[in-house]
């Protein structure tokens, strides 16, 4: 009788920090993947009892404690049905990025990740020691080969289990989500695939985690290199492979494969995801936000409503003289179609009182960008108010085109907690409003189609101010994740005035980013965590390099 392995893929979405609650709900899913898949083996993401990342946690001791019960528990508790799970290991006064193989009671194996990942948002070499050996164990005469997520962006790792035996491997993964990166994974892992002639299961995590948002994908890939299964992206589930044992090797029983979603589909799921988890891992009763009658404002207004439901979302128009009619009858009309609770509060009485105010300091000066910050900073006191009254999270607005120039006000449009747009350009911004309109219209069309204005002071419009975003999006793009020169982005066609004064804007407004609430990662290269540069700083954009 040919020998197989039902192997059930836990595609979940844990919280970090949450050990009583992960370690919950890895014994469910165990419970699940035994009693109704009828799986021989359960395999949940990398670093699953803790979450992932857990950055400087890591180092609390308490953590340590909470990890080495839950990893008692589930071993104690957990028969039946073998189970992979990811964990922090503390040994010898070091800690390992870790997995073990429980099967009732007893220890298969152990394995510790063998490269650690340094670069863009990953910095596990400041918490983690390297492991330095394969791990291999043997499930129904199918011997199965560990790796752990960078594990297979190197040959060795995956050359060296199968050097030890393995005839699959199941690698599992913290893998976050960033536009194309299901088809690089998988195009890194087929030449893997290739060099070693086994197949593969591959296990990553969804859900939101601060800045970054994991979308699962999980996928079973043959010898050959042929996804044969892949779960949906950024859904939690359980799904059911199975491998045979053959006389030619391991080959996995093909399943249903869900297709790879358009760009606009998988950058609005992952903003989703990332508000909702934001929110709900937070326990946020709900959000408010200033809605202006502008792109941004709808956009955000919009995925926040998908993300929690129209009835935990809150707006509040804020107009002043220079607010147009036309904004104030669109922000009204999409309140209407979101359905949303609404309020318009005039900030010209608070405006006024400040300008009095401020009057005997600043004298009889020019009107300048101060006016404009101050009706910003009026709006910012309102809707922080209003937050602190019903506990709702206050949501930014502003986009990566804006954040990058610093086109914002700093405890103005900028006040809040959350940023859910704060890594798309304002070309994508119009990208999607168009993609979640197809769905069903919730964005007025003149609110897609008129030209973007800040409306700070009379007939403003951005292009006063700034390149068209068809010339600022591609430079800033070129700048922030490619880091061209002047002279390279320039190839591109773009001329050198503009470009170095572009990215002199960059380089100036460093420290209004560095204020900026946390925002959900979708490119190679966001404003947060792997973006890192000098706020002070004498570095000058060469005229001619």
């Amino acid at each position: 009788m040919a020998q197989s392995v039902k192997v059930a893929l836990a595609q979940l979405d844990l919280a970090v920090g949450d050990v009583v609650g992960n370690t919950a709900k890895i014994v469910d899913y165990a419970s699940r993947a035994r009693d109704e898949l009828r799986a021989d083996l359960v395999v949940f993401p990398e670093l699953s009892i803790c979450g992932y990342p857990p950055e400087d946690l890591l180092f609390h001791a308490g953590l340590r404690y909470k990890v080495e019960n839950a990893l008692a528990e589930i071993q104690r508790t957990v028969n039946g049905i073998a189970i992979l799970i990811g964990f922090p290991e503390y040994a010898d006064g070091q800690i390992y990025n870790s997995c073990v193989v429980f099967r009732d009671g007893s220890v298969l194996t152990r394995y510790r990740k063998l490269l650690l990942p340094n670069y863009s948002v990953f910095d596990e070499k400041r918490y983690f020691t390297p492991g330095k050996n394969p791990a291999v164990f043997k499930i129904n005469g199918i011997r199965i080969g560990l790796i752990i997520c960078e594990d297979a962006w190197a040959a060795a790792p995956m050359r060296a289990s199968r050097s030890a035996g393995a005839e699959c491997i199941v690698m599992i993964n913290g893998s976050p989500f960033e536009l194309n990166s299901q088809s690089s994974r998988e195009a890194e892992l087929r030449r893997r695939v290739a060099e070693n002639e086994i197949p593969l299961v591959y296990v990553n995590m969804v859900g939101g985690q601060d800045e970054l948002v994991f979308d699962g994908g999980s996928f079973v890939m043959d010898s050959k290199g042929e996804v044969g299964f892949r779960a949906p992206s950024f859904d939690e589930g359980l799904h059911l492979v199975t491998l045979h044992a053959t006389s030619r090797g391991v080959e996995p029983e093909r399943g249903v494969c869900a297709n790879e979603p358009e760009t606009e589909a998988k950058v609005y799921k992952a903003l989703v995801t990332g508000t909702r988890d934001y929110v709900r891992k937070h326990g946020f009763p709900g959000v408010i936000l200033g809605l202006s009658g502008g792109i941004d404002s709808a956009l955000v207004a919009t995925i926040a409503c998908d993300a929690i439901g129209r009835d935990k979302v809150r707006a509040a128009m804020m107009p002043f003289r220079y607010t147009s009619t036309m904004s104030q009858e669109d922000a009204a009309k999409q309140a209407a179609l979101l359905g949303i609770r609404y309020d318009v509060i005039p900030i010209e009485p608070i405006y006024a009182a400040t300008i009095k105010q401020l009057d005997p300091i600043l004298g009889e000066r020019e009107p300048d960008a101060t006016e404009e910050n101050i009706q910003a900073r009026c709006r910012g006191l309102l809707l922080m108010a209003i937050s602190n009254k019903t506990g709702r999270m206050l949501l930014t607005t502003g986009n990566k085109s804006e954040m990058a120039v610093g086109y914002a006000t700093l405890y103005g449009d900028m006040a809040g907690g959350f940023a859910p747009i704060k890594d798309c350009t304002k070309t994508m911004v119009y990208r999607l409003a168009r993609y979640r309109n197809k769905v069903a219209e919730v964005i007025p069309e003149r609110v897609i189609t008129r030209e973007p204005s800040a409306e700070l002071r009379p007939d403003q419009k951005d292009s006063d101010t700034l390149p068209g975003y068809d010339v600022l999006d591609p430079i800033l793009e070129a700048f922030i994740v490619d880091d061209l020169s002047v002279a390279e982005i320039m190839e591109r066609g773009y001329d050198r005035a503009t470009v170095t004064r572009i990215l002199e804007l960059v380089k100036r407004n460093e420290y209004k980013r560095r204020q900026a609430p946390p925002g959900i990662r979708i490119s190679g290269r966001a404003f947060g965590r792997d973006w890192r540069y000098p706020i002070t700083s004498g570095y000058k954009f060469p005229l001619n390099d």
